[in-house]
């Protein structure tokens, strides 16, 4: 989490959009104070100050589904002076994202009870955060979502059937 508040601080300065930095800023306190009681229950192997708390975003559910043609294509930086606010958000994303993961997987095998509780219930506000991200990014056309054909959407819905088998034996004498 130390490299994340690292990158928000870096990547506010390249930030014009107002939404971008409010949803940056609220993304940063909730991963600081995380942080804190991450760190508090690390070190104490108690409980922390108060329970982990639940990242609520501000933005609806709203995807925006359908391609547009982008004026430009998409091409690495060659200066600073190039980042804009669909970089850092791209940015971000990734991170979050990166993060859920990490902590997804280190909260399978984290030895002390409270730490673990701590890194596991932080798993979905991060996936909350990201996701807060993806809409922000779908919004602005910079995460575009292909709209399948009917019939795709059909196929894709109906491929799969509810199983009512019984579980196998696996191999053991009966």
């Amino acid at each position: 989490m130390v490299d994340t508040l690292d990158k928000y601080v870096v990547f506010s300065q390249f930030v014009r959009d107002p939404e971008l930095y409010d949803i940056m800023n609220r993304q940063y306190m909730f991963i600081q104070d995380t942080y804190n009681i991450t760190v508090q229950s690390f070190q104490t192997g108690q409980d922390p100050s108060h329970p982990t708390q639940q990242y609520k975003m501000k933005q609806n559910n709203n995807v925006v589904y359908g391609l547009q043609q982008s004026a430009q294509p998409k091409q690495p930086i060659q200066t600073l002076n190039e980042m804009n606010d669909q970089k850092v958000s791209c940015q971000l994303l990734g991170t979050i994202k990166s993060d859920a993961g990490f902590m997804a997987q280190a909260g399978l095998e984290v030895t002390n009870p409270v730490v673990r509780r701590v890194i596991q219930d932080s798993v979905p506000n991060f996936m909350e955060m990201a996701y807060e991200l993806f809409l922000y990014q779908n919004k602005n056309n910079y995460y575009q979502v292909p709209q399948l054909q009917r019939q795709d959407i059909q196929t894709m819905t109906s491929a799969y059937a509810p199983y009512n088998g019984q579980p196998p034996t696996m191999g053991l004498n009966q």
